[in-house]
């Protein structure tokens, strides 16, 4: 198939949007993305590769560990998700998106292999799915591109995920949250078990996980794999933390380095802002060393670490912060460095997918903001936005609610400009690629 550009490309890959919006009963397995990696030479398998799971922080941490790579010298790919503007930005080449040039061509060879094989010619008998595809693009971007690196970021658990039929060099793992329970486990220990399903046997690993039950379940997971495995509790001492709108900066102790001692830098500082991008800085910093990265590699990289909605902070007339957390130790770490920068409150913006514990964010926002702006995270996954306003007003908000998403952002913003306060726009990623887009069009605007 010919395509003209990176929409054309994307129209292409929606055409497989089966599982995630559940339009049909395609279920999570590895052996159809197998058969993918046969069908195109296993392109996965021409550069060095580094796995990241968690349920947090794992998208930052790729990012800053595929920095660092970039930094030595590697061309380095780097594949997360979600996207904001472009869902090109789920495939980078030493921090940018991936070229068209690139892109189209690897999606010509991706669409020419795939509308070849007929569904039966699965396994499963049914079409790979949306992020299959997606991921198998990535691989072959990776290749053409001649990348000597590539960092995946797990989509969705870790086990079943479409990532984990890479052979990785390092596999890490950050904190475990309850999520996506309905298909990762109702306790912390099961959903650790589905993240440690990334481990190879051998393959050292690190995780910044810190739960008891998490860190017992990816110890038993890493011994029975003979996995070297290095805790970041044991290994770093982090101290004089400060937090600005330029970014995170502590001091840290190695407690534990081993050989990569004159690695290590004695302070780690990074632009994306918050005390727990301080704790993926460490994580990567470890996992960078223990592979032969200079502590100036490491310095580097990490000052060109970027990745979008990450209490990412915009100007608009006033401060807009996106930010995607959707669990509740996420909001709570947001509401803290929040209420840290700006002191003297701000507006709210919320909306968040129906599986999610609304109440349990409620309860944590309600320390930073007392009046929130309700609305749907977009319509990519089902959302309920009159449960969820029912829940704030039992936490004490004064809660307007918009269902309209695009209206929504436009109110929101609005009225934090007109109050002349900053506004956090949380609980979806989804809903911060809404904000994100009305805020490019009003610098389009204003440009013009």
């Amino acid at each position: 198939m010919k395509f003209e550009g990176s929409d054309q490309v994307y129209a292409y890959l929606n055409r497989f949007l089966n599982f995630e919006r559940k339009l049909q009963p395609t279920e999570y397995r590895l052996d159809r993305m197998t058969r993918l990696k046969e069908m195109f030479g296993r392109p996965d398998e021409g550069y060095r590769v580094y796995h990241v799971a968690g349920s947090k922080g794992k998208g930052s941490t790729a990012a800053m560990l595929a920095a660092m790579l970039s930094a030595s010298g590697r061309r380095t790919g780097l594949y997360t998700s979600p996207h904001l503007l472009s869902f090109k930005e789920r495939i980078a080449i030493d921090g940018e998106p991936v070229d068209d040039a690139t892109l189209v061509a690897c999606a010509e060879e991706l669409s020419d292999g795939v509308d070849a094989e007929r569904a039966d010619g699965y396994p499963g008998g049914e079409e790979p799915t949306y992020f299959e595809l997606l991921t198998m693009l990535a691989f072959l971007c990776f290749r053409r591109a001649g990348c000597t690196d590539a960092v995946f970021e797990v989509g969705l658990g870790g086990r079943l995920d479409s990532t984990n039929v890479v052979r990785p060099v390092v596999c890490l793992i950050t904190p475990i949250e309850l999520e996506h329970t309905e298909l990762l486990g109702d306790t912390i220990a099961e959903i650790a078990g589905e993240k440690a399903g990334i481990l190879k046997p051998g393959v050292p690993a690190f995780t910044s996980a810190t739960k008891p039950d998490a860190l017992r379940v990816i110890r038993e997971r890493a011994r029975g794999l003979g996995c070297a495995l290095t805790v970041l509790d044991e290994a770093a001492e982090l101290s004089g933390v400060t937090i600005s709108e330029r970014g995170t900066e502590a001091d840290v102790r190695w407690l534990a380095p081993g050989a990569s001692a004159d690695r290590l830098p004695a302070r780690l500082a990074t632009p994306m802002i918050g005390s727990v991008q301080l704790r993926n800085a460490a994580l990567a910093a470890l996992a960078g060393a223990s592979i032969g990265l200079t502590r100036d590699d490491i310095v580097r990289g990490l000052s060109a670490a970027r990745l979008r909605a990450r209490f990412e902070i915009l100007d608009a007339g006033t401060r807009v912060i996106l930010d995607g957390a959707h669990t509740d130790d996420s909001i709570r770490a947001c509401v803290d460095d929040f209420s840290s920068l700006f002191p003297g409150g701000g507006s709210l913006l919320f909306g968040c997918a129906a599986d999610k514990a609304a109440g349990a964010m409620a309860e944590s926002l309600r320390s930073a903001f007392t009046e929130v702006v309700i609305t749907r995270p977009g319509t990519f996954k089902e959302s309920d936005t009159a449960a969820l306003e029912r829940t704030f007003i039992e936490h004490g908000f004064e809660v307007r609610r918009i269902d309209d998403t695009a209206e929504a952002v436009r109110t929101a913003i609005d009225g934090a400009i007109a109050a002349g306060l900053p506004l956090l726009v949380t609980g979806s990623f989804y809903l911060c690629a809404y904000a994100a887009a009305e805020l490019e069009a009003r610098r389009a605007r204003h440009q013009a």
